[in-house]
């Protein structure tokens, strides 16, 4: 009785663990998901801003909107493609951690931007324009190169399958072709056979004529159907 309780008990905790873990599981994946939404929310928002001053801001401020908007769009474009392309391409694991490498460099840039575009000496901010420009440019040019490489690797990849596939069907065609053809070759040589056999059947005619007269009564036997497609041959009515 009391081994019956202890594993009533066991099982009841094990019970109320396993329903602790899934609940914190569910409560992580939900927290995971609205912190997904919530910084998608706030980079839509961040680029709307950012398209806005670069259209409606003339001068440094413009300037700083611009080269942020650029930056962001680089290297998120980079970001989505690399890692959709690792999934099926493995070698793009050191693209990746290449592009991780220029993240943080992409981060400093950006972060410097962001803090000129709050700095009240424009004149200052002015003179700082140049060496932004060229960092933007080198972060970008390099997050384009890791993005188009990518992309030419999988259509070539996808040209090569192309071209192999094409190649087998046209075999497979070929094939096909060529069992045709030798059906049609049999077919003659069975005719050709057929009109010697029917000239040997002519010479031994009159040692068969009473075989042939039953089979002219009775008739010939209807053929089975081979496949589902073909119809049975209707035996022939009796005349009378």
């Amino acid at each position: 009785m009391e081994a019956a309780i202890t594993i009533m008990a066991l099982l009841f905790v094990a019970l109320v663990a396993l329903g602790v873990y899934a609940t914190v599981k569910v409560a992580k994946a939900a927290k995971r998901g609205v912190d997904r939404t919530i910084d998608h929310a706030r980079r839509t928002v961040e680029d709307t801003t950012l398209r806005a001053k670069s259209f409606g801001q003339a001068g440094v401020a413009g300037e700083l909107a611009q080269l942020r908007l650029a930056l962001r769009t680089s290297m998120r474009a980079t970001q989505d493609a690399l890692h959709a392309g690792v999934a099926q391409d493995e070698s793009l694991k050191e693209s990746l951690d290449l592009f991780h490498r220029l993240t943080a460099h992409g981060r400093e840039l950006d972060e410097d931007l962001k803090r000129l575009e709050r700095e009240p000496d424009r004149a200052h901010t002015a003179t700082q324009l140049p060496d932004l420009r060229r960092r933007t440019e080198q972060i970008t040019h390099s997050a384009d190169a890791l993005r188009f490489a990518a992309r030419d690797r999988a259509r070539k990849f996808a040209a090569d399958d192309l071209d192999s596939l094409s190649a087998q069907i046209d075999m497979e065609a070929g094939a096909l072709r060529h069992w045709t053809a030798a059906d049609a070759t049999g077919e003659g040589v069975r005719d050709g056979q057929g009109t010697h056999a029917g000239t040997d059947a002519g010479a031994a005619a009159p040692a068969a004529g009473t075989a042939g007269q039953a089979q002219a009564i009775t008739g010939p036997a209807p053929r089975a159907a081979a496949y589902p497609w073909e119809k049975s041959a209707r035996p022939e009515k009796a005349t009378g």
